[in-house]
């Protein structure tokens, strides 16, 4: 049997997962891999200038394509480097290999100090990431590389490192009879389980759906929107979490699209009969820390087992893929729901409300708001980084039209909504993204807007600039004093960095100017920037200072 270069199974696997770009950070411990994917060109590898944007990248690549996301790193601090974005595709449920290399098999675990070597670096792997292998022999690769694109595509979904040592990966071994990618594991719900929800359903009269992404294929709303809608025909109403946004059109009139913890919807949701909660985990920041009064009986369809009455109790609960069970729910409930003709103007009646309590808070930027959704087009793919704009209004508008149009930093950390953007571009060919993102997180990603433009990854990026930390001033002015420490962030010049780099850019410092500025941003082929200067413009009329939070009692 002839033999195959360990680096040409791993190229030829990805390829056969129908993975078409890949992203990273080259090393002399990844070579013999990335060497492959070059002379094989069939995969178009995208040189990250750090591995946490690389996995970003990769992670907002899948969301956005529904594939598997790629990344390359090397070992030790290298993949070190790699493990705050993977905690972020974790928490996201994101289908994501990591592939790492390792020092050479004969030095492993010894902590002698060589090169690139990491004590005990599985198991920092295994915290960040879903699960973590190692590969001990050049005849075990196929099979780990099949194994580990099964565990990241099984919901809840999530990234999987693979450890590769550099002397298996100079290695070869023979030729695979397969390298085919292993089916994930779909759960498929029990007929007698929806039986049992379709009757408890159809004597509902005003029952409202909240449906979320899901973590992984088969996990929610990012596969299942023909079937979500399919309910809403039904006469449900529809609230999506943050990272479900879009599994019903936004602009849909029986959509409260992710306005799920505002005062008018919660004096909505006390006027409803059922709630059904389809891929969400009801988090912490969407709920009042599980202190939202939702509609009572509360059902719930997940993929995960785990989510049976975890964070709400539940009265019925069903394990299974989230489109087969909507999909069953549907036909069974079909001709028996007699929803009450009150419930949709009620819903709009909350939505408008719930609106109008948001604009309220937004002072000047309630004028870039719509802005913004003026000028994105409709099949925009919206990124957004932790930032004030975002925590404000950024999460619920612009109104996104699929499931796969709005990626954001789940996890809440900063500084990755640029290499996210990167990553969602080059997964979206043909369609523009926009990106928000703040001065304090863009300053941990400066390096990733060479990669933008290197790659002409099709993004407007909006940076707003309020120079420092704008929401943790907020939180210091309501409980420390006013005491603005560490917040004060020295930023380079935007307009010279962008010049230097050949990246079109405008500085908008009056509401009046934004429109002609997005405008332009939008309708240009390639990247962008717009920065707005929020020191010029002026302040929220209600500062944002942090996630709500409701008192005990």
């Amino acid at each position: 049997m002839s033999e195959i270069p360990a680096g040409e199974v791993v190229a030829a696997f990805l390829e056969a997962a129908g993975v078409e770009t890949a992203f990273g950070v080259i090393s002399i411990h990844n070579m013999p891999m990335l060497d492959a994917i070059g002379r094989r060109n069939r995969i178009r590898f995208v040189p990250a200038r750090g591995e946490a944007g690389a996995v970003n990248m990769a992670d907002a690549h899948a969301r956005v394509s529904g594939g598997l996301g790629v990344a390359f790193t090397s070992t030790g601090t290298g993949a070190g480097n790699a493990c705050g974005a993977l905690v972020e595709a974790q928490t996201a449920g994101t289908p994501l290999l990591h592939l790492t290399g390792q020092i050479e098999t004969a030095f492993l675990d010894q902590d002698r100090g060589y090169i690139h070597e990491a004590r005990d670096q599985l198991t920092m792997l295994r915290g960040a990431s879903k699960a973590a292998l190692r590969v001990r022999c050049a005849a075990d690769l196929p099979g780990a590389l099949r194994e580990a694109a099964r565990i990241a595509r099984t919901p809840p979904g999530g990234p999987v490192s693979v450890e590769i040592p550099i002397d298996i990966q100079e290695g070869s071994l023979a030729r695979p009879s397969s390298l085919a990618p292993l089916p994930p594991d779909r759960p498929e719900p029990d007929a007698a389980a929806l039986d049992q929800l379709a009757d408890a359903l159809a004597a509902a009269r005003r029952a409202v759906l909240w449906v979320g992404r899901g973590r992984g294929l088969g996990g929610g709303a990012a596969g299942a929107g023909a079937e979500a809608r399919a309910l809403a025909r039904l006469g449900f109403g529809i609230v999506t979490s943050i990272h479900g946004r879009g599994t019903i059109p936004e602009g849909d009139p029986m959509s409260l699209g992710a306005f799920n913890l505002q005062p008018p919807v919660e004096a909505f949701y006390a006027g409803c009969d059922a709630m059904l909660v389809v891929g969400s985990r009801l988090r912490g920041n969407e709920t009042f820390k599980y202190r939202l009064a939702l509609p009572r009986p509360l059902y719930r369809i997940d993929a995960d087992p785990r989510a049976d009455g975890r964070s709400y109790a539940n009265d019925i609960f069903v394990h299974g893929d989230a489109a087969n069970a909507m999909a069953g729910l549907a036909e069974r409930l079909r001709g028996r729901m007699d929803i009450e003709p009150a419930l949709a103007p009620d819903l709009a009646a909350a939505r408008l409300a719930a609106e109008a309590g948001l604009r309220a808070t937004l002072g000047p930027y309630e004028r870039l708001m719509d802005d913004v959704q003026g000028a994105v087009p409709d099949d925009v793919v919206w990124v957004r980084d932790i930032t004030l704009s975002n925590s404000s209004w950024g999460n619920r508008a612009p109104r996104l039209s699929g499931p796969r149009c709005g990626v954001h930093a789940l996890g809440g950390g900063i500084g990755q909504g640029l290499p996210m953007a990167i990553g969602a571009a080059l997964a979206a060919p043909g369609r523009k993204t926009v990106a928000l993102v703040g001065d304090g997180g863009l300053a941990l990603s400066l390096g990733e807007i060479a990669t933008l433009v290197q790659e002409r990854a099709d993004v407007a990026l909006i940076a707003m600039n309020d120079r420092g930390y704008g929401v943790i001033r907020n939180i210091q002015d309501r409980g420390y004093g006013g005491r603005h420490l560490y917040t004060d962030l020295a930023l380079p010049d935007l307009a010279a960095l962008a010049g230097g780099l050949g990246l079109p850019f405008r500085r908008v410092g009056d509401v009046a100017g934004m429109r002609a500025a997005l405008d332009r941003a939008i309708a240009a082929d390639g990247p962008s920037m717009v920065e707005i200067d929020m020191t010029a413009i002026g302040p929220f009329a209600i500062p944002f200072a942090g996630p709500p939070v409701r008192a005990k009692g």
